[in-house]
């Protein structure tokens, strides 16, 4: 059916769960822009981005994604993710659906569609929020980057989209790995435990100092290399890595999704 898109997307949007999900990303900025204006953390010194913050409200933009990626954003991305599936089959929509003539491959799709569609949504959310408020609370001003050269205003712009969407790219590989695990049971809270489990795993793997040759392939490892972005020149090796890593789990979680969905009756 032409309208299977669009119909996961709407459900993907109209669940108050995930709209929460959404508020709650939004209001990530809003605490840390007033903590930095009611205390003055860093009056705009130090090389931090927290510490850039109150003398630069873009910087806020920087801080609230680096804040929220180790474990906000992909949790809330993962949880999403990991209800297309298990949660349809659960609440017996599932069923419904799969009597629709459209094939699994096709519906399987859809329901990836909407999971990275929400990854860059829940993204973007935090990075507009910041925007929003480091515009409202802070001056806006030419950026002075980590590596101390300074850029116009107009240029970091480019910079902070740049950065948000190789967020969203790493945030879309959790999608996946989401989706993989949805499939794998028709519980929303065992798909939401193993998808949460398994990014706090990654997250724990990437500390542990005996792991080392582990770790370059751990899909959390390099999730907060963006910070690269705000050097000069930018570099961008750690990045590359990590969009190459992403997109190994992206393409093993999707085969491992259609494998699963498309073998198994999952509305029984």
């Amino acid at each position: 059916m032409r309208g299977i898109p669009s119909i996961e997307l709407a459900l993907t949007f109209r669940r108050r769960r995930n709209l929460l999900i959404l508020v709650v990303l939004a209001l990530l900025p809003v605490l840390v822009g007033i903590a930095v204006r009611v205390a003055g953390i860093g009056a705009g010194t130090g090389t931090g981005m927290l510490n850039q913050v109150a003398g630069n409200g873009l910087f806020l933009v920087f801080a609230s994604l680096a804040l929220s990626v180790p474990l906000f954003l992909p949790v809330a991305v993962g949880a999403v993710a990991a209800d297309q599936v298990a949660g349809d089959a659960a609440d017996g929509t599932l069923r419904t659906v799969l009597a629709w003539p459209v094939g699994r491959s096709r519906l399987l799709a859809a329901k990836l569609l909407a999971a990275v569609v929400f990854a860059v949504a829940a993204t973007f959310t935090v990075a507009l929020s910041a925007l929003a408020v480091g515009a409202a609370l802070f001056p806006m001003r030419d950026v002075t980057l980590l590596s101390g050269a300074t850029i116009p205003l107009g240029a970091a712009f480019g910079r902070a989209l740049l950065i948000a969407l190789v967020v969203t790219c790493c945030m879309a590989g959790v999608a996946v790995i989401g989706l993989a695990i949805s499939t794998l049971t028709d519980s929303p809270a065992t798909a939401l435990a193993g998808t949460v489990g398994l990014i706090v795993v990654a997250e724990i793997a990437g500390s542990v100092p005996q792991l080392d040759a582990l770790q370059p392939w751990l899909f959390s490892e390099d999730w907060l290399a963006f910070a690269d972005l705000l050097r000069t020149p930018m570099y961008w090796g750690t990045i590359t890595h990590s969009l190459g890593v992403q997109a190994g789990y992206a393409v093993v979680g999707a085969s491992l999704a259609w494998a699963r969905f498309t073998s198994r009756d999952l509305a029984l």
